[in-house]
């Protein structure tokens, strides 16, 4: 069995790992889209929308209740990506290990 001084310089360094890969993930940025890309969300790893991109021909005053509906999946798909990019990037710091509290994006 390891001493507790050893399991302790271990958790310390996954622990800078760890702030190591939020200022990573921080700097990432996805684009999410719905409707074929009609409508496009620039996110970044933090989960901040930077950019929305609607092409006009979506634009139907008659209709804003789709449109809205695009703009709400296409954030929904930035959101999955960073998501998915945060689980991959915490599966190469913990080397696959599910660590309990250790949820990211932030």
């Amino acid at each position: 069995m390891r001493n507790i001084g050893e399991i302790m310089k271990q958790a310390q360094a996954m622990q800078n790992k760890m702030v190591k890969l939020q200022e990573e993930l921080a700097g990432v940025t996805v684009t999410g889209q719905s409707g074929g890309g009609m409508v496009q969300v620039v996110m970044n790893g933090k989960q901040e929308v930077s950019r929305v991109k609607i092409d006009p021909s979506v634009v139907d005053a008659d209709d804003l209740e789709m449109l809205e509906d695009l703009v709400v999946a296409a954030i929904n798909d930035a959101q999955r990506k960073v998501q998915e990019t945060a689980q991959e990037s915490m599966a190469k710091v913990t080397g696959g290990m599910k660590i309990p509290g250790l949820n990211l994006p932030f």
